[in-house]
């Protein structure tokens, strides 16, 4: 018992030692709250007072904020209908280059209880929308462990509503680890799929989710992404397809080293399938039929060396569907 006891309070030493574990003073929140369009850096833990909102972009970045928290108590981010884009999300939880193979990220950062219009992005190397250091980084054999001590890990959104404008609602970025979504809804529009789990992403958690975005593609995307759990959510799908495990060879010319093996996708419910093609959970579903899969010839490894989605040791059991 005494040792436990002593576990604990080590693990909430370790908790309130990270940078932005510490509540938010009145001068950070209202700055927060402000009306303005410039982003706020939130380097805190910041907790809304019922009817208060957030009209400015937010960005988490860096290591100064590990440890931040966000819960709106209801209340909303963002604007209704606002244009976002990969570069300006309403929320961007970003790793920020400090030298040329070092990076400062955020962990332990935690969003709760907000209604978000746009989207919200999670990303490492290639934050800077450049994707110089993927590239550069993919051409070396240790390229998958580099993406993921490279960006945000421990990032968790709960009971949070995306109402997505177009842009990806919710894109997990290359390396990105451990993220959880969870008792949250996906919604709203989107030119491509409601959530992406980009290359060498790994362990993330999606469980008791309502995924009802309008996309123009498949649901959710495993591209290269590994290790993933994918469990009792609901799918409407208005036609479109679930759920694809494939990956995307030599976008960019980013080589993607891992294969979007070992991830469990079970326990879901999915409606409105297609009546001709119902795709709920589709492996493989590339197999490297890409104008740009080229792109990325010449190393010994990855996408590289094979084109092919290389999709294995997967869980997929106890999904149900409807057609539309």
């Amino acid at each position: 018992m005494a040792a436990l006891l002593a576990g604990l309070i080590l693990a909430g030493a370790q908790t309130w030692s990270l940078p932005a574990a510490r509540p938010c003073d009145a001068a950070e929140l209202a700055e927060l709250t402000a009306e303005a369009t410039t982003p706020y850096r939130l380097t805190c833990r910041a907790v809304l007072t019922p009817g208060q909102s957030i009209v400015r972009p937010l960005l988490i970045e860096g290591a100064e904020a590990s440890g931040a928290r966000l819960d709106c108590a209801g209340g909303v981010v963002g604007r209704p209908g606002a244009s976002v884009s990969t570069r300006t999300p309403s929320i961007a939880v970003w790793s920020r280059r400090i030298a040329a193979d070092r990076w400062s990220r955020p962990t332990d950062v935690r969003i709760s209880r907000c209604l978000i219009h746009g989207s919200v992005r999670v990303w490492g190397m290639g934050a800077d929308g450049s994707y110089d250091d993927l590239r550069v980084s993919s051409r070396t054999a240790d390229h998958t462990a580099a993406a993921q001590a490279a960006a945000p890990s421990h990032i968790a959104l709960d009971e949070v509503v995306i109402r997505g404008t177009g842009s990806i609602p919710l894109y997990v970025g290359p390396g990105v680890t451990r993220l959880n979504l969870t008792r949250s809804t996906l919604e709203g529009r989107s030119v491509a799929t409601a959530l992406y789990l980009d290359a060498e992403s790994a362990d993330n958690r999606i469980e008791g989710n309502l995924f009802r975005t309008r996309t123009g593609r498949e649901m959710i995307a495993v591209d290269g992404s590994a290790r993933n759990r994918i469990i009792g959510n609901r799918f409407e799908l208005n036609g479109r397809p679930g759920v694809f495990l494939y990956r995307n060879c030599g976008e960019r010319g980013v080589i993607r080293h891992q294969t979007p093996s070992y991830n469990v996708i079970t326990d879901n419910a999915f409606t409105g399938a297609a009546r001709w093609r119902p795709r709920l959970v589709v492996e493989n579903a590339r197999q490297g039929r890409r104008a740009y899969c080229g792109a990325d010839k010449g190393y010994p490894w990855g996408s590289s060396l094979d084109d092919r989605d290389g999709s294995s040791q997967n869980v997929v059991s106890y999904n149900s569907g409807k057609l539309a």
